[in-house]
């Protein structure tokens, strides 16, 4: 069987339509695609993202969306510029930019949150 052709679509939901764009446009650098009356299209690489605004939202433990990049540290670096905050979790023994290695050194991942604390990721390896 073949995969399935087509851009991916994440759906990301926010519990504040104009608060979730101003971090993911003006603070992520991504770029609108488009807008309706039910929620946003933003271009993420050759993804999309979905944010729709839910008013009772609460964002959930684990990571909605991620970034594999070429250098974790440049981009964590370049984000906390920006003023992003990347989360440090007791134990994982994550470094002081809050990038956890995994054993043997073959993959590293940094969370941080959006606004309505939905855990995004930058991952190396």
């Amino acid at each position: 069987m073949s995969a399935i052709a087509g851009v991916p679509v994440a759906f990301v939901h926010v519990s504040d339509r104009q608060r979730a764009l101003d971090f993911y446009v003006g603070t992520l650098g991504l770029s609108m695609r488009g807008s309706d009356p039910f929620g946003d299209f933003l271009l993420a690489g050759e993804a999309l993202i979905r944010l729709t605004a839910l008013p009772d939202y609460k964002a959930g433990a684990h990571p909605v969306f991620g970034w594999h990049v070429e250098d974790i540290e440049a981009g964590v670096r370049a984000l906390t510029d920006r003023g992003v905050v990347f989360t440090i979790y007791e134990g994982f023994g994550q470094d002081a930019l809050g990038i956890w290695t995994a054993p043997g050194g073959a993959a590293k991942v940094a969370w941080f949150a959006d606004p309505d604390g939905n855990v995004l990721s930058l991952s190396q390896g």
